[in-house]
């Protein structure tokens, strides 16, 4: 097993990578740009260099640098973590020839799961469904509507290369064809510096379900069930589920046996995701493969009771998993909630800017991972992730109750927040019942009413007189500020005052 382990990342998840470390006894070197310089991750980790200035492209996103900092460290491998450089094909080779383990798949592996033409032609020859469209990339308008007039409209639009929601365009009339193909070609080239595209069948109504594999590099290839993830914005999760409400016994044991054909066929090591789109009747069609930890990974890891990462770095030391797959067991079910600095009701356009308080959730089975604190810049150049929140109970119910206690105790002040979104999302009838699809946000929550400040105006003159009067007690003052501080967290009026 390694000694020394660099984490090409930032934030909350190099803090989790570095916690399971930390227990196992691996030291742990922390990279960050010039804004990140007073991150907790930082913090957190046994040693840490700077890697450049704030912006990705010259930092966390320069592997280059990255390999530097891993040599002056003495570090063994490298841990990419999810985002910049984790199925980066180039990154991972540039690890082997510097003698560095790259903790996940082989990068031959990274670039046949990376190209979506590639990964289809995979999957279908290995008998796994895949959504009806292109096993070829097209470049031509003429070629796309050839493709639209054999399949059928609605079709989805996007980039051969990279994701994220980038690059994705619904087209359900033939007149809007061309404009969204224009504006994908575009956005594809501006993120991936690719303007080939792919075209798809779009199932309007459809769950997107993944599923958690491990494999190492002696034969074992194993599952770990599967998460709801349908509740999205702009083809980006917000909440995830584990185990999913939908999937009954039949269609588990054909996802999972699917994803793990998927893994075997390809030849993977370490832990991955094969993402599926399931459609009303229950067929499932393969989307992709992420070749590395997904952001969601908690819930897994709260129903299974199985560290994922401690797995990943066996498998990359050539080990065997710690596990089989007679020990995965369900148990309970899970719920994350994802807390960003972002406006909903700007088309979620993020919110940067210092959080002026930070108050996490306490208590029986939650979890929070979270890189911010109090005085923190949530800043313009990443993610604007402020934490993830996760929970698990018995029932699903229970777990649903008990999320909605943690966001009531979240307190984030100084940038707008997403967390009245999760209420809004958490006490749906639809999403009660568990009746949810890709659709859920666009279209159940459509002009959702905001929350009505009026009858607790005197709730917030009251904080507004606590917080800005002279003490004459200063235990006396706080205990009231806790209090009406908790009173009024669940608004997000606070966001842009304090």
């Amino acid at each position: 097993m390694f000694s020394k382990i660099l984490i090409a990342n930032r934030g909350e998840i190099a803090i989790r990578i570095m916690r399971t470390c930390r227990e196992m006894g691996i030291a742990t070197v922390a990279v960050f740009s010039d804004a990140d310089r007073k991150s907790r991750h930082v913090r957190y980790a046994d040693e840490a260099y700077c890697i450049g200035p704030a912006p990705a492209m010259d930092s966390y996103l320069d592997g280059d640098a990255i390999l530097e900092a891993g040599r002056r460290a003495g570090a063994q491998a490298i841990h990419p973590g999810y985002g910049f450089l984790s199925e980066n094909r180039n990154f991972a080779h540039k690890c082997r020839q510097a003698g560095l383990v790259f903790i996940g798949p082989q990068p031959d592996v990274i670039e046949q799961m990376g190209n979506k033409t590639v990964a289809r032609k995979t999957m279908l020859a290995n008998g796994v469904p895949v959504i009806p469209g292109t096993t070829e990339v097209l470049e031509d308008l003429e070629a796309v509507r050839r493709v639209c007039g054999e399949i059928g409209l609605p079709v989805m639009l996007k980039a051969a290369s990279g994701g994220g929601g980038k690059g994705m365009r619904i087209v359900t009339d033939e007149n809007d064809l061309q404009d969204a193909f224009s504006a994908v070609r575009r956005e594809s080239y501006a993120s991936f510096a690719d303007s080939r595209i792919l075209v798809e069948r779009y199932f309007p109504v459809a769950r997107h379900i993944e599923v958690q594999i491990l494999a190492d590099g002696h034969g074992n290839v194993m599952h770990l069930f599967e998460r709801e993830c349908s509740i999205q914005r702009r083809y980006q999760k917000v909440v995830e589920e584990c185990p999913s409400v939908f999937v009954d016994d039949d269609l588990r044991a054909k996802l999972t046996s699917a994803a793990v054909q998927a893994a075997a066929a390809v030849g993977y090591t370490g832990a991955g995701t094969v993402e599926f789109l399931v459609d009303e009747a229950k067929n499932f069609y393969f989307l992709e493969m992420n070749t590395r930890l997904q952001v969601e990974h908690s819930v897994t890891e709260l129903v299974t009771g199985i560290d994922l990462v401690r797995e990943q770095l066996f498998a990359a030391a050539g080990e065997r998993l710690s596990i089989t797959q007679t020990d995965v067991r369900r148990r309970g079910f899970a719920m994350e909630c994802r807390i960003y600095a972002e406006d909903p009701g700007n088309e979620y356009m993020p919110a940067p800017g210092q959080v002026r308080k930070a108050v996490f959730p306490e208590g029986p089975g939650i979890r929070v991972d979270s890189g911010v604190y109090e005085g923190w810049d949530v800043s313009r150049h990443y993610d604007p992730m402020i934490a993830k929140i996760s929970v698990w109970a018995r029932t699903r119910e229970q777990a649903r109750r008990r999320m909605l206690r943690a966001l009531d105790e979240c307190i984030i002040c100084g940038v707008k927040t997403n967390l009245d979104l999760h209420r809004w999302i958490l006490t749906d009838e639809r999403f009660i019942r568990g009746m949810i699809d890709t659709r859920f946000l666009d279209h159940y929550l459509a002009g959702h009413p905001a929350p009505d400040l009026q009858p607790d105006l005197a709730i917030i003159a009251s904080v507004c007189s606590v917080l800005s009067s002279s003490p004459d007690s200063e235990d006396s003052i706080a205990r009231e500020e806790t209090g009406l501080w908790r009173m009024a967290s669940k608004y997000q009026f606070w966001a842009t005052r304090f």
